[in-house]
């Protein structure tokens, strides 16, 4: 089956998914949550033979691309999460009499099909079948080659699992291979209306440069910590090693370590991050660059105001923190960062969607629209209008024989 034909396809089901209601889409999940549970030593093999195939390949893709007995666990309750959460379709966001028995209301709606590619991340297919499934989106996948065989497995066992599904529609969870047909899928715009990209720069660049269709996502995940002169130097040391060292090759692992000047525990802060293992580069040739391992940036500033200043500069609008017991410093920082999700006195790999409780993400978004950070199943959804009437037409309130009440219900 070509591209064209699948995503026609997608764009059937997601007609028919639209109408489905929360039992039918819960079932779809559980169902596929269970194969992938029997099926993981199925699953484990075939990673094993991707990182084989990959061959001699950096560290941080390695890290991306195994798939341990931890993210395992996580993949399966990810599902499991999703179908507990409540269902974001049809909901009424506000309804409105615009006139006596004309009653406008705002409901939530999916926005179809969404076409996504990523690179080398075993347990992507999973969080974005069931986060699509549940707001009623069809997706069109398309995965890293380092990670074909775990791919296509774990595509196989969703559509295994929805095939038992007498009432979910085929051709809503799609996964397609080569560069080729990403090309061909990016001119689709007639039967896609979403492309989220997940990886490095230079593909989110490709993908925005090469469409029509809305992208969202981010280039890249250049994230800060700010140490106030008033922090403790405890929550200092726990908070950046954790947002360094926990998992560097994450979007949301800190590159950069912004220190006040008066910050009395600038050594001890230091060693203590050294010794985790990480190489501090002080004053670097770019603020711009993103290690994705343990190398840190180190800049000391005079202020909080610098310390916005820089980040505003520099930061890929991802996530950014201040380590500070002065409460007005926070203030300062929360509401000047301009980044879509900023913190006080946390590690920056909270900036996930399974921990802020989605279940799991599709992906982080840095974009001012629609939806921000990361994106669960409310920001695969959009909106629409519904007007109900009893033979209103426009002409008698242009005429002035009837006028506009606007009442909210």
């Amino acid at each position: 089956m070509n591209i064209s034909e699948i995503a026609k396809r997608a764009h059937l089901a997601s007609i028919q998914l639209a109408s489905l209601n929360d039992e039918i889409k819960n079932n779809a999940l559980i169902s596929i949550a269970k194969n992938i549970e029997k099926n993981l030593d199925k699953i484990f093999e075939a990673n094993r033979k991707d990182i084989q195939n990959a061959g001699n390949i950096n560290s941080s893709v390695l890290n991306r691309l195994k798939l341990d007995e931890n993210k395992a666990r996580d993949m399966v309750k990810g599902i499991y999460d999703v179908a507990q959460l409540e269902n974001p379709v049809n909901k009424v966001l506000w309804k409105k009499e615009i006139d006596e028995n004309l009653i406008l209301t705002k409901i939530t709606c999916p926005i179809g099909v969404i076409g996504v590619i990523f690179e080398a991340r075993p347990d992507v297919i999973s969080q974005i079948s069931s986060l699509a499934i549940k707001s009623s989106n069809a997706v069109i996948l398309k995965g890293g080659k380092e990670s074909t065989n775990l791919n296509t497995l774990i595509a196989g066992l969703i559509n295994e699992a929805l095939d038992t599904i007498e009432e979910f529609p085929k051709g809503a969870v799609n996964l397609i291979h080569s560069h080729e047909e990403v090309k061909e899928m990016l001119e689709m715009d007639k039967y896609i209306n979403l492309i989220i990209p997940r990886g490095s720069n230079s593909l989110v660049k490709y993908v925005q440069q090469n469409t029509k269709i809305p992208v969202l996502g981010h280039a890249s995940g250049i994230c800060h910590i700010f140490v106030d002169d008033k922090a403790d130097l405890n929550k200092a040391i726990n908070i950046v090693t954790d947002s360094k060292t926990q998992y560097p090759a994450a979007c949301n692992s800190i590159e950069t370590l912004l220190v006040h000047k008066d910050f009395k525990y600038k050594d001890e802060l230091i060693d203590a991050i050294k010794k985790e293992g990480v190489e501090i580069i002080k004053n670097p040739d770019s603020w711009s660059y993103e290690y994705g391992n343990k190398t840190l940036s180190y800049k000391e500033v005079s202020s909080v105001n610098e310390a916005v200043s820089h980040i505003n500069t520099y930061s890929s609008g991802h996530t950014d923190a201040i380590i500070t017991e002065d409460n007005k410093n926070a203030d300062i920082f929360l509401n000047s960062i301009d980044s879509s999700s900023v913190y006080h006195n946390a590690s920056t790999r909270f900036a996930d969607g399974f921990r802020y409780g989605f279940g799991a993400e599709v992906g982080i978004s840095t974009n001012k629209t629609h939806a921000r950070g990361p994106v669960g199943v409310e920001g695969l959804v959009i909106y629409k209008y519904l007007l109900q009437g009893s033979g209103q037409v426009v002409r008698d309130y242009v005429n002035g024989n009837k006028t506009f009440k606007y009442k909210l219900l």
